[in-house]
């Protein structure tokens, strides 16, 4: 094995954490390979592993983040226009908040300061769906090719959704008092312990909101793995069933979680034989278009623009559900 494999195995799979869960299950009188058993050690290992790499990437990521306030982020998209800007403006949500909600006052920030409206909306889209923890964390799981590509088409979405939304010309959409919303352009001084306590802040932060939906899609995904058969599975959601990706994307919808309480869920999906389009879909639904951010989001900007919003979003999210189900043997 090269050493980037073993860099794979040890430090994103973590198999030793793996090889450790299960020697404790067995001390304690269970086989993991039951369904008992493995559903403890889905969960604990699981668990273990999600929280140990969350904590180090956010911190991380953070600490980069901490670079690239509100106030420099709207100097660098600022006079930016066409196709390049929502480019840059998708490229720039993958280092910033972790959830859509924490977006939403980014993009009252943006929209206030004359931001073009489909830059603001790429950046949107794309920060929740393609921050960079999630993807180390989907390549822990799964492997680097389908984290790559799932960057490339999260980051399509954002630009494609922005361009078109800033091509309808729906300016006048915007709640008046978005655009009155004071702007300011200094940006903070921080020294090196200031970034490492916005750092070390940030997981504190996000750990205390995620927490409770990681739990509850590890349990929900060890109890698909170990306690619901194959058949049943495929037979509702199998890669043959034209049904599968707008089913997983309607039921994404109303969840209000995040990336890292799906990826138990996909994982265990796809070891079910779920096609990867499917999975896509679903964990893309939760993350862009959960009910609670749409909710949040018409606060601020009027009804046209919020459907043309979810219609864009949900079009690229079955589009890409159905092409990665058609093309899954090249991942898996």
């Amino acid at each position: 094995m090269n050493i980037f494999g073993w860099m794979n195995d040890q430090l994103l799979r973590m198999q030793w954490l793996s090889d450790l869960v299960a020697s404790g299950v067995q001390a304690l009188g269970l086989d993991p390979a039951s369904r008992i058993g493995g559903s403890v050690q889905f969960f604990l290992y699981d668990v273990v592993k999600i929280f140990i790499l969350l904590s180090v990437l956010i911190f991380a990521i953070s600490y980069v983040q901490s670079y690239f306030p509100p106030e420099r982020t709207r100097r660098i998209l600022g006079g930016r226009s066409g196709i390049g800007a929502n480019i840059l403006g998708a490229l720039l949500g993958t280092i910033t908040p972790f959830c859509s909600c924490s977006s939403i006052p980014l993009f009252i920030g943006f929209t206030a300061a004359g931001l073009p409206l489909g830059v603001t909306f790429s950046f949107l889209i794309s920060s929740p769906l393609v921050d960079m923890a999630s993807v180390i964390l989907l390549a822990s799981i799964f492997s680097w090719p389908i984290a790559l590509a799932y960057v490339g088409v999260g980051l399509v979405v954002a630009v494609v959704g922005g361009t078109i939304i800033g091509k309808l010309g729906m300016e006048d959409q915007v709640e008046g008092f978005v655009r009155n919303v004071p702007v300011t352009d200094a940006d903070a001084v921080l020294t090196k312990r200031d970034r490492i306590g916005f750092a070390r802040d940030q997981v504190r932060d996000i750990v205390e909101k995620v927490w409770p939906y990681v739990l509850i899609g590890v349990g929900i995904g060890a109890a698909i793995h170990n306690w619901v058969p194959a058949q049943t599975i495929s037979a509702l959601l199998g890669q043959d069933k034209w049904w599968a990706v707008p089913v997983a994307t309607l039921v994404g919808i109303p969840m209000y979680a995040d990336i890292f309480g799906t990826l138990p869920i996909a994982e265990a999906l796809v070891g079910k034989g779920v096609g990867l389009g499917t999975v896509l879909a679903f964990m893309m639904a939760v993350t862009a278009l959960s009910l609670p951010s749409l909710i949040m989001l018409k606060r601020v900007v009027k009804m046209p623009l919020l459907v043309a919003f979810t219609g864009l979003v949900t079009v690229g999210i079955l589009t890409i559900g159905f092409t990665f189900n058609a093309i899954t043997h090249l991942f898996l």
